[in-house]
């Protein structure tokens, strides 16, 4: 971890090179009038919308639709299988089956799923509620993924990465630009050109925002509970049943969102953008890029990092520049290499190939003070949304 001094706060960052444009965006947020004590820049920060991803800020008494992103609720899923052994062809089979349940990309169901969340005092996802039955148990597209893993802990493991799909994005939408008239009736001192515009939370309008946000929370869970119902399914029509009890290990988290905790004696709103929640002794889930390991670890309680570890790799090239800059043909000898079961076809799909991503190696050892490994992943087979 070093230390960067601002006019403002200052920056504790465990991201040894800082891209420019989130370096800016730090800055920006470490001289917000109501940041407390440090911001914290995880080891995957890249630059974001408003603030950096992969970056903590604490807040008095106030939260920002934009520190917590249009993806509320975005996570992990990670299960353990009883197996120990699986074959090629039981991967493709799998994954074909997941493929018919689980919608991908921007298709939504036909048929509705039942929800049993209903969104009290809760303006837009109540809005939003039939259009998000469709929506349950789909993985959406960017850089959300179901992935098939072997564990060095002797067991074959799955992985998703998907969170509150639309549902999340009008909540976000909404409630920022209600913040920026917000801000601009009381003449804030904060530039509109930082897209940083914030809610006090004893206002209606920010207690507006922290229900709904808790809701897109409690959707994104259940929309990951929902897959991987589907795909515990797939694994027992095609290896068998009895390959999940009670006794295996599945974790499931949020790293995008804010909540309220208490750090260095006082009482603040944190929030987490692309950032895992690290206390000592809580589990989470880091995963690597496509083709490369992910991680279950434990957390270390680092006060530092406002108890905080990398939600990822994090990115070095925006999906543009991947597909300009990347081969295609050297991004998918990386993974047949690696005996990788994987969907790299076109130019297009470079935007999520492993070299727009920074080596997860690295990222781990740069928060090897907040984070220990517990399990390391292998990827064997990759959907992508």
């Amino acid at each position: 971890m070093k230390i960067i001094e601002t006019s403002g706060l200052p920056i504790l960052s465990w991201c040894n090179e800082p891209e420019a444009g989130a370096l800016e965006q730090a800055r920006n947020i470490a001289q917000l009038p109501f940041a407390y004590h440090h911001v914290a820049l995880m080891p995957d920060t890249h630059q974001g919308y408003g603030m950096p991803i992969g970056g903590v800020l604490a807040l008095e008494d106030t939260v920002i639709p934009n520190a917590v992103g249009v993806d509320i609720g975005c996570g992990m899923l990670a299960c353990q299988t009883t197996l120990q052994h699986i074959t090629a062809d039981e991967i493709k089979q799998i994954m074909g089956l997941v493929r018919q349940h689980v919608p991908v990309g921007f298709n939504h169901r036909k048929t509705p799923l039942p929800l049993d969340l209903p969104p009290e005092n809760a303006t837009i996802a109540n809005a939003e509620y039939q259009s998000a039955r469709h929506q349950l148990g789909t993985l959406g597209g960017g850089n959300h993924f179901i992935e098939i893993q072997r564990g060095n802990d002797g067991h074959i493991w799955f992985m998703i990465h998907s969170g509150s799909r639309n549902i999340g994005k009008k909540v976000c939408d909404h409630y920022n630009a209600l913040a920026k008239r917000f801000n601009k009736q009381r003449q804030s001192d904060v530039p509109p050109k930082w897209d940083l515009a914030s809610l006090p939370v004893d206002t209606e309008e920010g207690k507006a925002y922290i229900a709904e946000m808790d809701y897109c929370q409690q959707f994104a869970l259940r929309n990951r509970e929902v897959m991987a119902a589907h795909i515990c399914e797939a694994f027992n029509q095609i290896c068998g049943a009895g390959i999940f009890d009670s006794q295996l290990l599945t974790y499931n988290i949020h790293h995008n969102y804010a909540s309220p905790e208490h750090h260095f004696g006082k009482d603040i709103w944190v929030h987490r953008k692309g950032a895992t929640s690290a206390r000592a002794g809580e589990m989470g889930i880091i995963p690597g890029s496509q083709g490369t390991k992910s991680y279950i670890v434990r957390g270390l309680g680092n006060a530092n990092s406002f108890c905080s570890c990398s939600h990822g790799a994090g990115r070095i090239m925006g999906r543009k520049e991947a597909q300009r800059r990347l081969s295609l043909a050297d991004e998918v000898r990386h993974m047949d290499e690696r005996g990788i079961i994987h969907g790299l076809r076109s130019v297009r799909d470079l935007d999520e190939a492993a070299g727009a991503y920074k080596d997860i190696d690295l990222v781990m050892a740069e928060q090897a003070d907040l984070v220990e490994i517990v399990v390391e992943l292998t990827p064997l087979g990759v959907i992508k949304g």
